[in-house]
């Protein structure tokens, strides 16, 4: 056999291998974050407020507020993660009333509603997700069927947080509703990149980094030493010490990380 007849052997191999792969959903995101297991068997992290990767970005769960609204464009997954675990370890069921999110924490309540037609829809957040350019949320199918946007796949719609389910309250009722979030991985961080004796240096440098990364604000700390009197500039607004971290190792490698009250 030629070099060229084998190369093309090999050529159509690979062709018809990729050709009988499994389709991806077209609705869904097609990737989900990590599911909510530690390296020790049989043990569950809590991710409500944990950072994760997917795709090499970087997010960073947030604390929300009952009444906040967003808007963005809204999506469905179903039979090809029906079973699967989702990124808080719960097994997906397409036919309950649930969604992912990017960030929002674990539980949360929220209303959906489709701006194409008015219906609106209550779906509590067990995943996360949908990676996809600007979607927003990826809901069950049953969501999705209850909003009339199966067959378009997306649809534009409002978000408003309606509270947070209790810890291992799957079903949504009047008495499963807390106004806050029970529990959270995080505390007050913030990187000390900055400490002079004079308030002017402070003062420049509070300045030049304020609204860092367009998220992040400066303080200065008044602190009477032993020996004397400085003048420390805070980077703030971290959401807990892993992000805290992963933006010293970033911009700030000689910075501190401090916890404490601001």
């Amino acid at each position: 056999m030629s070099i060229r007849v084998l190369f093309s052997f090999v050529l159509l191999l690979v062709l018809l291998s990729a050709c009988s792969r499994r389709p991806i959903d077209r609705t869904s995101s097609s990737y989900r974050a990590p599911v909510a297991n530690s390296s020790t068997p049989g043990k569950l992290h809590h991710p409500t407020m944990r950072p994760y990767t997917v795709m090499g970005k970087r997010y960073y769960p947030t604390v929300v507020h009952v009444g906040e609204n967003f808007d963005g464009i809204a999506s469905w997954y179903g039979p090809n993660f029906h079973g699967k675990k989702t990124s808080n370890g719960e097994d997906y069921n397409m036919w309950q009333m649930t969604a992912a999110h990017k960030t929002l924490p674990m539980n949360t309540v929220v209303r959906v509603t489709n701006k194409n037609n008015g219906k609106s829809i209550v779906v509590r957040i067990n995943d996360r997700g949908p990676f996809v350019g600007t979607r927003i949320i990826d809901l069950s199918k049953k969501a999705a069927s209850e909003l009339d946007m199966l067959a378009a796949g997306t649809a534009p719609v409002k978000l408003e947080i309606l509270g947070f389910n209790k810890k291992g309250q799957t079903s949504i009722t009047k008495t499963s509703i807390q106004k806050n979030v029970k529990e959270q991985v995080m505390g007050e961080y913030a990187l000390q990149i900055g400490s002079f004796s004079k308030i002017e240096g402070a003062i420049s440098y509070q300045e030049r980094y304020n609204n860092a990364s367009g998220r992040y604000k400066t303080i200065i700390k008044d602190v009477e030493g032993e020996n004397q009197r400085l003048f420390k500039v805070l980077l703030t607004g971290f959401q807990g010490e892993e992000e805290a971290r992963d933006y010293k190792a970033n911009h700030f490698e000689n910075a501190f990380i401090v916890r404490e009250s601001l």
